[in-house]
Formats: structure tokens, sequence, C-alpha cells
């Protein structure tokens, strides 16, 4: 991430743009270290390093092995790895997490939270979704999931030390009480969740105790921050976890979303990462408001080092941003085979297939550019703006054509095509505002075209971003902008990607 410092003694909220939801954070004396949901995408679990909780640089993704990550070819989008939670034990980063598509409740470690993480250690008896882990001044491990439930663990084997028991459920009638964290504060056990859905009810609320497994007293002003009936325009804040800063202060880092366009309205990002204040009135937390600008903290900021525009593909290994749809083998996808070249093998004969051979950045911006040259002359392949297998836009270049493609649920439409000369091509996608049409208007246009040799834009199509979007295609994940080979072999040059002016 670049400096996240504005002139007006502001920072912008999100904190971490983009699909990084269920954020987890933990800090390490000065340094605070966060992970994110990744889903269906390999490699899993991106690592972010901060030392101002504002500026985050990416430092990995935990999951990078296929021996941690196994994500069946039949697993569907939005299956895969669920809601991480990081902390720092007895010289050691800990990372619980459920993976939905296989094996469920699981635990890695590490010295270094940049990696290399261990081969999972599987928990069986541990039921659920969105695993939490604590520790009592005792030195025993507490594993609290979604429902609330509760269970001892030995977290070095594994095992469960009894059965699993709930210990709160939440606000009475609230929907999904899940997301659990529990925390030692003060005198008090905290225990806080997410409940009312991760949509537009989303809401934190918290309860105490005496000891890791209650009896817990809820909070009376719950929940503690919600902005379902609000015209806020961040939405869905919920799913939170809390950090203590070296000044004593206290922060939230959240999931939300930021809905455009008219009536519902759509988020395309994601659910992205957020940050709030937090104060401590009579024994409970009092979260602060979640703006997009938030006042800069107390403490100096330390800008982080911007991501390069463009990725020459110069390394032997690609950037921790890139990730790939439930697998990367090696055969399939090299920056070795051509010097200064992305290549990739065909599996999958479109994005519409599971095995989809693909690499790609999540859309991190409103408005934005992303070009990338590709020479097909072995194959077929091109760039795309991915939600899942039933919901993309892409541009395509093979034998001297370059055409662009619609796959909205279950129709699949060739848009536009265009005869190219043989030889390597620039495609190209941008995100702009889309025109006003009233309380039906779409939350952005995605227009597809090619880059002429004298660097013009050649448009195309201009294609509505709401099909796009989670509220039409459903699932938990955000756009990913990337590259794909639909047959034989193609090689890409470089990628670019630059945000644009989004009012």
């Amino acid at each position: 991430m670049s400096d996240q410092h504005q002139p007006d003694g502001t920072v912008p909220n999100p904190v971490i743009p983009g699909f990084h939801p269920d954020p987890s954070v933990c800090r390490v004396g000065d340094d605070y270290y966060l992970v994110c949901s990744s889903f269906e995408y390999f490699p899993g679990i991106p690592v972010f390093h901060s030392r101002d909780l504002v500026n985050w640089t990416q430092i990995g993704n935990a999951l990078d092995r296929p021996s941690q990550l196994r994500l069946p070819l039949d697993m569907p989008s939005s299956g895969g790895i669920y809601a991480p939670t990081l902390r720092h034990h007895d010289g050691r980063f800990w990372l619980i997490v459920t993976n939905v598509g296989d094996g469920g409740n699981m635990l890695f470690t590490a010295t270094d939270p940049a990696g290399p993480w261990s081969d999972p250690v599987r928990l069986p008896g541990v039921p659920g979704i969105d695993p939490d882990l604590t520790w009592d001044e005792d030195g025993t491990c507490w594993c609290t999931v979604a429902g609330v439930s509760q269970v001892r663990i030995d977290p070095t084997t594994g095992e469960t030390i009894g059965e699993p028991y709930r210990i709160w459920s939440g606000t009475p009638g609230a929907m999904a009480p899940e997301a659990p964290h529990l925390y030692r504060i003060g005198e008090y056990w905290y225990l806080m969740i997410a409940e009312g859905g991760t949509e537009r009810g989303h809401a934190v609320s918290i309860a105490r105790g005496p000891s890791p497994s209650g009896p817990f007293e809820p909070c009376p002003a719950n929940p503690v921050l919600t902005h379902r009936g609000t015209d806020s325009p961040i939405q869905n804040t919920g799913h939170a976890d809390l950090v203590q800063a070296p000044d004593g202060s206290w922060w939230m880092v959240l999931l939300a979303v930021r809905p455009r366009g008219g009536t519902p309205a759509w988020y395309v990002l994601g659910r992205e990462t957020f940050l709030a204040p937090v104060e401590w009135v009579d024994g409970w937390p009092v979260v602060g408001k979640v703006t997009p600008e938030l006042p800069t903290p107390a403490w100096p900021l330390h800008p982080a080092p911007a991501v390069p525009a463009r990725d020459d593909f110069d390394q032997a290994e690609l950037h921790p941003q890139w990730i790939s749809v439930r697998r990367r083998p090696e055969h399939l996808c090299a920056t070795k085979e051509r010097s200064g070249w992305l290549t990739l093998r065909a599996a999958g004969a479109s994005l519409d297939e599971n095995d989809v051979v693909f690499v790609g950045r999540r859309q991190q911006h409103l408005g934005c550019r992303a070009r990338t040259l590709i020479d097909p002359a072995e194959g077929r392949g091109g760039l795309a703006v991915r939600l899942d297998e039933e919901h993309h836009y892409e541009i395509e270049a093979a034998d001297g054509e370059v055409k662009v493609f619609a796959r909205i649920g279950s129709l699949r439409t060739e848009v536009a095509a265009r005869a190219v000369p043989a030889g390597a091509v620039v495609l190209g996608v941008e995100i702009a505002p889309r025109p006003t049409r009233g309380p039906r208007t779409g939350p952005d246009d995605i227009v597809l075209g090619i880059e002429e040799p004298d660097g013009a834009f050649t448009v195309l199509a201009t294609l509505d971003g709401r099909y796009l979007s989670t509220e039409v295609a459903g699932g938990f994940t955000g756009r990913v902008i990337g590259m794909y080979a639909a047959a034989g072999t193609v090689h890409f040059d470089r990628f670019d990607y630059e945000p644009l002016p989004f009012p």
C-alpha cells in the first residue's frame, strides 16, 4: 500500500481496500500483523504488516503450498478459506482457520509471519466455522467458534479436551452469531461476535464474564457497532477484531463495504478492511465512527512502499498480491519459461470452468485501469474481470482476432469482435463511473478494449458493472482482475494497474 496520509490530517478508510474480508490482527512490540479470508483463491490468507495501523504492506500468503491448502476443483466459488484468527503466543504466531472445501478447522504456526508457515494441524473435534484462539493464565488453549460454542484444545496435536458447549448466542432473535474473538482485558474476559448476517444487517456485539467460558453478561449498548438503516456510504460493518496500540489506545479492524449506484446499491470490491478507534467507558468498548476519512492517529505514520503500477514478470516468483483460482501448478503457470514473461497453459476452456488457469489481483479502487501485453501465437487467452464462474467479463485474443465476452448467470455472450494484426496485442480494462439513470443506475461501467500502437485506446464494449457485484452474484468475494489461458499456451509480457478518479 502507498502512504495513507492526507493533507487535511486524515487517513482514508478502508485501510486495506478491495476484497480483504474478515480481518484478524495482532501486535508484537511496535509491529502489527493482519490476515484476511481468501475463499477459493490460491495462495490463501494474505498476510499484512504495519507499524501504524494505517499503512499496510502485504508480506506474503500464509498458505502458499498445496500441502497446506487443498481447494478441490468441484468446490464452489466462495467455498475454501473462511475467517482466520491470528494470534501471537509463547514466541510464535498461531493461525487458526476453516477450509470448508477440505478438512474443516486447522491450525498453522510460524516464527516469522512472512513465512514459511507450518503444514496444518487438523482439528477434527472442533465444529463449525470462524474459529478463535486464546490462552488463559494457566496456559489452557480455548477455541471458540461461530454459534457461539467453545472447546479446549491442545494446539500442538489438534486434540480436543472435552466436548464443545454453547457459551453465548448473542442478541436474542439476531441471526448468525459468528466471528467470535475472546480477550482478557482488565478484570474481565470479553467475547466479541458478529451477528445479523454479513449483509446490510451486520453488527458487532460484545459480552463479558469472569472466565473464558463465562458466564457472559451482554453489553447493555449492544450492538456496539452497526450501520444498518443508515445513509452512510460504508455498510455491512462487522466481523471485527480488537488491538491495543503501544500508547494504550484501542482500535478495531472490521469488514465493511462501499455500495454505489441506485437502488438497492451494489458493492463490487468485496468486503474490505476498515479501521475505527475504540474507547472504554464503564468497562465496555465504545466504537468511534467508521467513516471514509479517519483522523490521523497520534503517533508518527510509517508510509509503506508503493506496489509498482507495472509488473514486468522479471522475478522468479510472483508478487504475493497475485492469486489464482483453486490452484497454481508450476507446469501451468511460470515466469521462467520465457524471460520477462508470464506463461500460462490452459486447462479449463474458459472462465466458466472451475479449473481455468488464471492469475489476477484484487480490484482495490472504485475506478481503475488495467493493461496487459499478450502474445497468443500458441493459444488463446486474455484479460478478465472475475467475480466467479458465472459472473465475469473478458477480452480475449487468438488467431488475429480480439473478442469481448460477458458471462452473467446462465448466459454467455460474445459482445464484440475485431481483427488485429498478428503478434502481441495490448488488452485493456477501464472501470469508471456510470452515467446517472435515476434509481436504476448501476455502480460503474466496465470498459474493455485494445491499445493501439500509438497508445490510443479503442473501446470494443462498455458493460454494466452491476452484474459483477455481490448483490447480483451472491457469495463472499470481490472482483479480481487478471490474465488467463483458455487454449494452448499464452505469454504475458507485463501487467499494469493504476487507480482512476471516481466520485
